[in-house]
């Protein structure tokens, strides 16, 4: 992911103006490396190296959700949706 990418990752998802590491803008990142991984995968699907690398970042991934749903429910149901990441 280059530079601009991730600062508009950062712009659209963070709480305030400072924010660049809360939960929210972390789970919008991996999100977005996680949907790049995927997409190389479609196209490589026998380079087991990013296979693992995608898995590590879904599990990181998913401890930040379970942390964010612990800490304040309704920020995490409007992520989510936004992220269109639960079907």
């Amino acid at each position: 992911m280059d530079q601009e990418t991730k600062t508009g990752v950062v712009k659209e998802y963070r709480l305030h103006e400072l924010d660049s590491g809360s939960t929210e803008v972390q789970i919008a990142l991996l999100t977005r490396r996680i949907g790049e991984l995927a997409e190389h995968l479609r196209q490589h699907a026998k380079d087991f190296h990013t296979r693992r690398g995608l898995m590590v970042l879904v599990g990181q991934r998913r401890r930040f959700l379970r942390y964010l749903r612990r800490r304040d429910a309704g920020h995490y149901r409007r992520l989510i949706e936004r992220l269109n990441i639960r079907q």
